[in-house]
C-alpha cells in the first residue's frame, strides 16, 4: 500500500496540517481507522489537558467549612453537604 502526504484542517484551531505518509503508515500498522482531526499542537494540548497537564492546570475550586473537631474555619476541595463531618488538615491527619 502506498501512502501520500495529505493536507488536513484542524477541527480545533482551523489551521491546515500535513498528515504525512509515515504517519499514515503508522496508523495503518496500528489498525487505526480514523484520520486525525487535530493538528499536532492541538493534539498535544488536548492530551496534556486530559492528563491534568502540569503547565496549565486550572485552579481547584475550594469551599469554606468549619472543622467538626476543633471549630476552626478551613478550606476543602469539595462542597460540604452537612451529612458528614468535615475536618481541618490537622484534625484530619490525627
Amino acid at each position: 500500500m502506498s501512502f501520500v502526504d495529505k493536507e488536513l484542517t484542524c477541527k480545533d484551531c482551523g489551521q491546515e496540517f500535513v498528515f504525512t505518509a509515515g504517519e499514515q503508515q503508522f496508523y495503518a500498522e496500528k489498525g487505526f481507522e480514523n484520520i486525525p482531526g487535530r493538528c499536532p499542537s492541538c493534539r498535544s494540548a488536548r492530551k496534556n489537558q486530559s492528563r491534568g497537564g502540569y503547565g496549565n492546570r486550572a485552579q481547584r475550586e475550594m469551599f469554606t467549612a468549619v472543622c467538626a473537631s476543633c471549630g476552626v474555619e478551613t478550606q476543602v476541595p469539595f462542597k460540604p453537604n452537612g451529612l458528614k463531618p468535615v475536618y481541618c488538615r490537622d484534625c484530619f491527619q490525627r
